[in-house]
């Protein structure tokens, strides 16, 4: 498959012009983690009785009123992308906890990351149907590329060793173990697209410092925003 067809699977929904995304699908609302309190103090006014759950939902939520329909869509694939594929749900759970900086365990709250993945999807699938109630998701088409596989595999590697030592030994948050890995599988079992998107939103959340230009030229080839790379990027060229 050619980068041209990649391109189409990762982001064949006509929202690339848009240069103010910085992130696409759940791995934004992987994101929110960073405005959680502001958010929360928001949502707390009218809900003092909610917990962390509800308000990581909200967020789900507001991802419909964030971006456009095509843009928001990107979160169902994303969840179906993890669901559907071969992946553990402690692979899963990994790569999630990363993406929060340890700031969001479904385990805690007695859900699988399964059973976390399918609660943000139908609470999303809910907040688009109130608009159009005859609203049938896109499939996941996730991006199985061999040659754009091989490319995300490249840039995590000289990150790998920086990139675990932060995750297993943060300042807050709950700590992870086998990131690297996981972030592996879910780039040759999953898809490329959604695998290196976790990778970059775990090399954010933990300030490691990374090679920006290449990230970006990477992110060029999935047909990424322009911002989705290098916003927040910690860059050790410069």
């Amino acid at each position: 498959m050619a980068d041209g067809t990649a391109h189409e699977n990762a982001a064949g929904d006509g929202h690339l012009e848009d240069v103010y995304v910085t992130d696409l699908g759940l791995t934004w609302l992987a994101s929110r983690w960073e405005v959680l309190d502001e958010f929360y103090g928001q949502y707390a006014r009218s809900r003092p009785e909610a917990g962390p759950v509800a308000v990581w939902l909200e967020m789900t939520r507001a991802a419909v009123d964030e971006f456009d329909r095509s843009k928001a869509a990107r979160l169902g694939q994303d969840v179906q992308r993890l669901l559907r594929s071969p992946l553990t749900d402690g692979t899963i759970r990994t790569v999630w906890l990363a993406a929060t900086h340890g700031i969001f365990d479904p385990r805690q709250h007695g859900m699988s990351t399964g059973a976390w993945l399918r609660k943000i999807e139908e609470t999303w699938l809910a907040r688009v149907r109130q608009d159009d109630p005859s609203f049938v998701p896109p499939p996941p088409r996730p991006v199985v590329d061999e040659a754009l596989r091989r490319a995300v595999l490249r840039v995590i590697h000289p990150v790998a060793e920086g990139l675990r030592l932060a995750v297993e030994h943060p300042a807050y948050g709950t700590a992870v173990t086998g990131l690297v890995p996981a972030l592996e599988r879910v780039v040759t079992e999953s898809c490329a697209d959604l695998g290196y998107r976790l990778f970059l939103r775990a090399v954010k959340a933990y300030r490691v410092p990374a090679d920006r230009p290449g990230l970006v030229a990477l992110g060029e080839r999935f047909g990424y925003p322009r911002w989705v790379v290098p916003e927040g990027l910690v860059d050790r060229t410069g």
